[in-house]
């Protein structure tokens, strides 16, 4: 993997740079008006054709609110919103464009295009949980059908505040991207991919993910601050020929109702040669980190180097499975280095306007997970240098889940569940559940329970390779004799004394 990232990452030390600033532009000199009502898509929408015609450069929006509708970004235009002013969406409805390519509705859309950046220390907001609650009013008229039935439009028709598709050589650079109806900030088979120093607030409304990377390749992103009620950092394949490959993710933070760093949940295509390095994750309700194949992805060579979790539901997550049929998924070469977790007890994203689901109980607080299915094996897991704390307080009377053969063999696959970790509800390890897997290494890795836990530390099954050598289990409350690892069908080749 050392070799694997020094490659790849000086492919990408030159790559999502964009030289854009042939000449500046001001969207007001094109009629446009920074008053916060006016509806300015008309004259932005020439603004960026105009430049585009005409050699690049820089849309410059200065001096107040400009409202607009879905624009298109085109070739060798920089969209700049200076500090202090606004890119505000429409909360009409009908101000906007599902593109007919792409598929998907947004306030800034770009198709095919080369060479297009976002900057400035101004902020793009979408206005999404007004515009969502418009597109409603327009269902209960009878104006707009309702798919769903649920008083919100599936994703696709309501408003992203960016959606890029199949676009080569995108920056964007030290805006705030707020409030969208949707998804955020959706890039979907482009190349050569900058996103720094960006900072999101995506909490207003269901679905509100704050970055997705759809098989795309060459990106970076880092020292970016997100704050999002659906996943964080999600990247996902929607096409069986989809390539996501060369991604180095660094110095961000984020905070989520769902999960932090997410691989899916749509992964048909291939995922390979990912970094992540000094991540923090924090007052999150799913898991710091999910890395699920469902769909028939390959997922392989990811490396996960200084994260930090705290008030996290569910420090790891790795899962294979078989939701839709079609290719065989594969998730293997992974490595977990660095990584600090605090789970608490009480539920972590409250204060949420969408937080996370209250399951169904019983359910006591969940492990990390490392579960393959059968012939749908995990394979090559290192964690090395991590140290995870649980509140413990499992309580066998309210919920229990037992050890012996026959009970962890009766443990539901859920293969073609929907991958979350509190799927189980109740598992029987308080620190790793580790299930259908090969070469699961552990080396200098700490699990600590602050509590009593009825269950044990580390349950395996069904597992052909597993080195727990290098591991510590922490429980001062335990009782005398108690066992802390339970092994069924395990082959090991390192356990510690």
């Amino acid at each position: 993997m050392k070799t694997l990232t020094r490659i790849f990452l000086l492919l990408l030390a030159g790559c999502a740079s964009v030289a854009l600033h042939a000449k500046d532009w001001h969207a007001t000199d094109f009629g446009a008006k920074a008053d916060g009502h006016t509806l300015n898509t008309c004259a932005l929408q020439a603004a960026i054709d105009h430049i585009s015609e005409n050699g690049g450069g820089r849309l410059i929006l200065s001096g107040g609110d400009f409202v607009s509708g879905s624009l298109y970004l085109k070739s060798g235009v920089d969209l700049h919103i200076s500090a202090g002013s606004r890119l505000l969406g429409s909360l009409s409805p009908w101000d906007y464009i599902k593109d007919p390519v792409a598929g998907w509705t947004a306030l800034l859309l770009a198709v095919g295009q080369k060479d297009i950046a976002l900057s400035g220390n101004g902020e793009i907001d979408g206005r999404g949980f007004e515009v969502a609650n418009n597109y409603v009013q327009s269902v209960h008229l009878g104006l707009i059908e309702d798919a769903l039935g649920l008083d919100r439009l599936d994703a696709p028709k309501r408003p992203e505040n960016i959606h890029f598709y199949r676009c080569e050589n995108v920056s964007i650079t030290d805006v705030a991207i707020n409030h969208p109806a949707c998804w955020n900030q959706q890039y979907d088979q482009c190349r050569n991919l900058l996103i720094e120093r960006v900072k999101v607030d995506a909490k207003c409304y269901w679905n509100n993910d704050g970055l997705d990377v759809v098989d795309c390749s060459d990106v970076i992103i880092r020292d970016c601050d997100f704050d999002a009620s659906d996943d964080v950092f999600c990247f996902k394949s929607h096409v069986p020929y989809g390539v996501s490959e060369n991604v180095l993710v660094e110095n961000c933070r984020g905070r989520s109702s769902a999960n932090g760093i997410k691989f899916g949940t749509v992964t048909r295509g291939t995922f390979r040669n990912f970094v992540f390095r000094n991540i923090e994750i924090y007052d999150t309700f799913r898991s710091a980190i999910t890395i699920a194949s469902v769909d028939g992805a390959t997922i392989e060579n990811i490396e996960v180097d200084g994260l930090r979790s705290i008030n996290t539901g569910n420090p790891i997550f790795l899962r294979t499975g078989s939701r839709n049929g079609g290719a065989a998924p594969c998730l293997r070469n992974i490595v977990i280095r660095n990584m600090y977790a605090e789970v608490p007890f009480e539920k972590p994203d409250a204060g949420y306007m969408y937080e996370g689901p209250v399951e169904d109980l019983p359910r006591n607080v969940c492990p990390s997970g490392i579960q393959g299915i059968p012939g749908l094996r995990i394979q090559n897991v290192l964690l090395e240098n991590v140290e995870i704390h649980y509140p413990g307080k499992a309580d066998a009377s309210y919920a229990f889940r037992g050890t012996s053969k026959a009970e962890l063999e009766a443990i539901p696959e859920l293969e073609k569940s929907y991958p979350e970790y509190s799927n189980w509800k109740e598992l029987p390890a308080w620190g790793f559940y580790i299930r259908h897997a090969d070469d699961i290494t552990f080396k200098n890795v700490k699990i600590v329970v602050e509590d009593e836990d009825y269950r044990p530390a580390v349950v395996a099954d069904d597992v052909n390779g597993l080195d727990l050598k290098g591991l510590t289990i922490i429980q001062k409350s335990a009782p005398k004799g108690k066992k802390q690892t339970v092994f069924n069908k395990v082959r090991i080749f390192n356990l510690s004394k």
